[in-house]
């Protein structure tokens, strides 16, 4: 989906008190950055902020950090997660967000930083041949998060060929699947924020797919 360049974005962004404006100098210090000892949970694509913004105001015994690779969308975000905390009066200190494509995300943690899960909600299905080593769970992604991911990793989408296939990365990857279910909603499953696009994708008619993986 394309987004049109917002010159107020950036600006914006790097008046945010949340974001982090150079990632990579934290490498390895992440539970310093938070210093309060919670475990920290990652979004990959958090988009407009759909699930961040509702996950890390209702799950305030975590840290949350959530990436984007465009500053029109991370804004959009960060205003999300405002927001919402300002709704339900709670204090805004469990929570980083910044700007990384996140086929360089090894750039940024480490094994020390200790994440205790990732998440993946409806990345980019990428569904053409030459472009599959661009999905969020390819194999070769897979194995970077491996680097720093001391825990789960949680992954939706409405997409059947890329679910199917991200069987095989994972696999590949050396991870093993712990939970999948190939209708969500209906599941039974309790730990789940609707985002925009799972709205969307259920007002359509499809199917949410879900698994819970580990390395």
């Amino acid at each position: 989906m394309r987004i049109r360049c917002k010159p107020w974005a950036k600006p914006e962004l790097d008046a945010c008190n949340f974001c982090i404006n150079t990632p990579e100098e934290l490498k390895g210090k992440w539970q310093n950055e938070f210093n309060n000892g919670k475990p920290i949970y990652l979004e990959l694509g958090c988009g407009k902020g759909g699930f961040i913004s509702q996950a890390a105001s209702a799950i305030q015994e975590k840290n949350f950090i959530a990436v984007d690779i465009k500053n029109e969308m991370l804004v959009l975000a960060k205003r999300k997660i405002e927001a919402e905390y300002e709704k339900k009066n709670l204090p805004l200190d469990n929570v980083r967000i910044f700007i990384k494509n996140i086929e360089q995300i090894d750039n940024v943690f480490c094994r020390e930083d200790n994440i205790e899960r990732i998440y993946v909600n409806f990345c980019n299905p990428w569904p053409k041949s030459k472009h599959k080593k661009r999905r969020l769970t390819h194999y070769r992604q897979l194995v970077k998060y491996k680097e720093f991911l001391n825990g789960e990793l949680w992954f939706k989408t409405d997409d059947d060929d890329l679910f199917n296939e991200s069987f095989e990365y994972f696999e590949q990857a050396g991870y093993k699947i712990k939970y999948k279910t190939y209708d969500l909603h209906e599941s039974g499953f309790a730990e789940n924020f609707i985002t925009e696009h799972e709205q969307m994708f259920t007002a359509e008619g499809k199917k949410i797919k879900f698994l819970i993986a580990e390395p």
